[in-house]
């Protein structure tokens, strides 16, 4: 407005032909100073009201799963996008059961230092906010869950798997207690029920959790909730904030190839298929030189496993006993043991694969739906394809030199130690060690260029009782 007013004095200026100091008069106008300050005024005009011409906007990121690293990038992401857009909030549609504490804290960092309002909405209908989701719904700026929904159940849960001893079990509720009662103070929220919450794993559902003053909002949909949150006063680190939500845009922000599939793998029981699958893969391309196929499978497929498993508490010991019952099948078909191998190879899988994910967590355990198919296919794949390997490895060869050790000839001449043999037909020149007349059978036991090494054969006699 300051800059319209300023183009319009100076117009007024020029074209009253106003005197210059000393009183002498201006020079003359000229067509072109004209069209110079038509533009000025137009850019004026413009630059003074864009701001009133964009439309207001909300920006809705949808996450639905456990809380990982992934969701933590997603919804750094697409905070930051919001803020740069200057969106009027960031809805955060969450539907979760709970996940990483490391994660947890990073989402609530970036929601309390939000330039912009956040809003955690619990969605869709029979969708919840367990555990971390307790926190991460209590952090925001505004709380609101959608009908059929519950909030609850945010007791800390042992990630090394098992009973912890009554002092750090003591120490980590405490921690956790203190953490969300400064949450919900800071939003002016009910402490007390979200001490209950972590200490007694209470949970409760959308309208309990309005009148107990947990949440703020109770809306049927994204478009409802905008309409309740019109006008509505938030509080910011940069200064107090006025919600415009009413009929404003929404903008969905997408989670992107990359985090969806980062997120798929995450997946405890996909982690679990990728590295019995990578784990094959290598060991039938160390069988099997020059396949090729199952090296690349299984090499992509073993880092795809690490990464997922960074992300997961994973207990080392039963990684490698599963590892150890992939070797006893590999043993298994190369050696004979009367199928002790291959039974304890079932056993080291199995112990394995209910060991490998330490954690009490039900969302992080390996579904045994899972875990029976894959041990049972991965052991039988194993015994084939290595076995088939092995068996390869020892079938006579067909071509080559290699082909004519171990071929029994007759001598066309006196071996002494030069002559000829007869071998499949064909006339070869022969050498032997020992005196060997013509018309005698020998066996072929080198080859040295076009000249065979030979010793005398003799038929083995059969024994008989």
């Amino acid at each position: 407005m300051l800059h319209l007013t300023c183009s319009v004095s100076m117009a007024r200026c020029l074209a009253g032909g106003t005197l210059m100091p000393s009183g002498r008069r201006p020079h003359s106008w000229h067509p072109a100073s004209s069209l110079l300050l038509i533009g000025l005024l137009l850019i004026g005009i413009c630059s003074g009201s864009s701001a009133s011409l964009v439309e207001p906007f909300v920006t809705i990121a949808t996450y639905d799963g456990v809380i990982n690293p992934v969701a933590a990038e997603y919804l750094h992401d697409a905070l930051a996008s919001a803020e740069a857009d200057k969106a009027q909030a960031l809805v955060i549609a969450l539907n979760t059961p709970g996940g990483l504490d490391s994660s947890m804290r990073l989402i609530i960092k970036d929601i309390t230092g939000a330039t912009i309002p956040v809003v955690v909405y619990v969605w869709p209908s029979s969708g919840r906010a367990a555990s971390a989701g307790v926190f991460i719904t209590m952090a925001a700026h505004v709380a609101a869950m959608a009908p059929g929904t519950n909030i609850g159940a945010a007791h800390p849960v042992n990630m090394g798997g098992g009973e912890m001893d009554k002092t750090m079990k003591e120490k980590i509720e405490n921690d956790s207690v203190a953490y969300i009662k400064s949450i919900a103070q800071q939003h002016k929220r009910n402490a007390a029920w979200a001490e209950d919450a972590v200490r007694k794993s209470v949970s409760i559902t959308e309208h309990e959790a309005l009148k107990l003053n947990v949440i703020d909002v109770l809306a049927e949909d994204v478009p409802a909730l905008l309409k309740q949150l019109d006008g509505r006063r938030i509080p910011l680190p940069s200064g107090p904030a006025v919600l415009k939500t009413a009929g404003a845009a929404l903008r969905e922000f997408p989670m992107g190839v990359r985090l969806e599939w980062l997120k798929a793998i995450s997946d405890p029981n996909i982690a679990y298929l990728l590295m019995t699958i990578g784990t094959i893969g290598i060991i039938a391309e160390l069988y099997s030189p020059g396949a090729i196929l199952p090296g690349i499978v299984g090499a992509i497929s073993l880092i795809l496993a690490f990464y997922a498993f960074q992300s997961l508490p994973v207990n080392y010991a039963g990684m490698l006993l599963f590892l150890l019952g992939i070797v006893f099948f590999v043993l298994e078909a190369s050696v004979t043991s009367y199928g002790l191998l291959a039974i304890g190879g079932v056993i080291s899988m199995l112990i394995g694969s209910v060991m490998l994910i330490k954690s009490d967590a039900e969302f992080f355990q390996i579904s045994w739906g899972v875990i029976l198919p894959v041990v049972t296919l991965a052991s039988a794949f194993t015994l084939l394809v290595i076995g088939t390997a092995i068996n390869a490895l020892r079938r006579r060869p067909a071509t080559g030199r290699e082909e004519m050790i171990g071929l029994v000839g007759v001598a066309r001449t006196t071996l002494a130690p030069d002559g000829q043999l007869a071998v499949r037909g064909e006339l070869w020149e022969a050498v032997s060690d020992q005196p060997v007349s013509a018309g005698d059978e020998v066996e072929v036991t080198a080859v040295d260029g076009l000249r065979l090494r030979v010793k005398p054969y003799f038929k083995k006699k059969e024994v008989r009782a």
